[in-house]
């Protein structure tokens, strides 16, 4: 049996574990908002329209920052089609994903919907097709305690305080080609940098972030990031990093390190961003908003042929996820903790049906995909601060990325209890996990969850939702100071210890 050996230590620290790590992400896409979130006449519908199935379940993922309206859809949104009386709200055409927007849902209905979710909301202006002034006048609607133009709109709408949105995007992408309004490095970075110094004349201590390259694969990955920056870094706190990860042509050993591209688009950006800081003799640091991740079959949506019309919430993007796509999301959310010190914010994308934890059918139920379970767990058991965990353990040969340690694992400590996160990255063959827990004598176990099952592939499902549940690890125990569980092959597992 394969062994790996680890110490968790508190003088191992990364940082504090930032609650905006559990981010998620609603843009107008697909089910996420019509009959994700929002279904007015729907048996759970509150009196908003919000189905509060879909609500009790994003409160059980421990969802704590919400972006929100996009995504693709905000750089050719209108902001004021979303507010007022619904039925004056025009219909319009997302040229993102070729659907009808009704813009029944709006600013004030998400800020309903992230306050009745105990979660904070992240706002992206639209700097595809507008600019500085359409982002100043919905701060000022959105923030703006009253006695002017937008302010007075907004209490006109029934809301008579100020939202005190805090953490805004500065656009979305636009160094995508597919991006409505794509500009060049340059271009964005001059839009962006003005944009957040004139919102920053209104509210000085607003939290902005600038777009990074949509992904590490783009031709200009790395020179984006510099030359944004290079044009916007003393207006800006945040640069954002966009990544997604899919099995393909059966490479299960690669797919389950993809945490090890993770790690290394992290580390690319933080190098690019500091290179800045020290060109620019700069004091502060930049932090990453890890804003769009997540497992997504991306080659077979784009094999299908684009709607042949414009149909309101079509069924775009549902991705069904199995065991192996819930290990790989708890390795990368292992690989966000890992990078604290860094990545203070980050949003799996997306929360409903859209690639989503969660699915739910019109009129029907709501239930957990398998990848539910390892995002609530670790939002639910990592406190504290994170710990650095460096596994001893034999390397495992994968086709992307070369050779791997075929155990990864994250500590985080909040005083006396203590939660190691840790995955078997082997397609066959189980793992006993021993860990030196010399700074906690005395330490016991305090529970253990897994995700695993002989089949790696299986799924829940409306008929079957429970199919795949986080289960205890048959074999964990603490003796001498020393933790020693066995990981079965593919498979994420959290451990919780307390020295009480």
């Amino acid at each position: 049996m394969l062994t790996a050996s680890a110490t968790v230590d508190p003088g191992f620290r990364v940082g504090p574990v930032n609650r905006r790590l559990f981010g998620s992400f609603v843009e107008h896409l697909g089910r996420c908002v019509y009959t994700g979130v929002f279904e007015p006449g729907h048996p759970s519908a509150d009196s908003d329209g919000f189905r509060t199935d879909v609500l009790e379940l994003a409160r059980e993922m421990g969802v704590s920052v919400v972006r929100y309206p996009g995504g693709n859809f905000v750089s050719a949104y209108r902001w004021e089609d979303g507010v007022g009386p619904v039925q004056q709200r025009p219909v319009r055409r997302d040229l993102a994903w070729h659907s009808l927007e009704t813009n029944e849902f709006g600013l004030g209905e998400f800020l309903r919907w992230t306050a009745a979710a105990d979660a904070e909301p992240m706002l992206a202006v639209n700097l595809g097709t507008r600019g500085v002034t359409e982002a100043l006048e919905l701060q000022e609607y959105a923030n703006h305690p009253g006695g002017t133009y937008w302010s007075d709109l907004r209490k006109s709408h029934g809301a008579a305080e100020p939202y005190g949105i805090r953490m805004w995007c500065l656009g979305n992408e636009m160094d995508g080609p597919w991006q409505t309004g794509h500009k060049t490095a340059l271009e964005y970075g001059r839009l962006a940098a003005e944009t957040a110094r004139a919102m920053r004349q209104a509210e000085p201590d607003l939290e902005l972030v600038a777009c990074g390259s949509s992904g590490a694969s783009m031709p200009t990955f790395g020179e984006w990031e510099a030359v944004v920056l290079g044009e916007a870094y003393e207006m800006v706190d945040y640069i954002s990093l966009h990544s997604y990860y899919w099995e393909t042509d059966g490479d299960l050993a690669s797919f389950l390190a993809s945490a090890v591209d993770m790690d290394r688009f992290i580390e690319a950006v933080v190098a690019t961003a500091d290179h800045v800081r020290a060109r620019r003799r700069a004091s502060k640091r930049i932090q990453l908003s890890f804003d769009e991740w997540n497992v997504w079959y991306l080659d077979a949506h784009q094999a299908k042929p684009p709607p042949a019309g414009w149909e309101r919430a079509p069924r775009l993007l549902e991705d069904v996820y199995s065991v192996a796509d819930a290990v790989v999301v708890g390795g990368l959310l292992i690989s966000l903790l890992r990078h604290a010190d860094r990545v203070t914010a980050a949003c799996q994308a997306q929360l409903v049906n859209v690639i989503g934890p969660i699915m739910s059918e019109p009129g029907g139920p709501a239930w957990r995909q398998a990848t539910f379970h390892p995002f609530a767990v670790t939002s639910r058991w990592a406190r504290g601060e994170v710990l650095r965990v460096e596994p001893v353990a034999p390397l495992l040969p994968t086709a992307k990325y070369g050779e791997v340690p075929v155990l990864d694992a994250v500590a985080t400590s909040d005083g006396d209890e203590v939660a190691v996160f840790a995955v078997n990255r082997h397609a066959a063959e189980p793992v006993v996990l021993e860990v030196d827990l010399r700074a906690w004598p005395g330490a016991r176990l305090a529970g253990t969850v897994a995700i695993t099952d002989p089949d790696v592939y299986a799924t829940n499902s409306r008929d079957e939702p429970d199919r795949v549940v986080p289960r205890p690890l048959a074999e964990a125990s603490v003796e001498g100071g020393r933790l020693r569980a066995v990981l079965p092959a593919v498979c994420w597992a959290a451990l919780r210890l307390t020295a009480h």
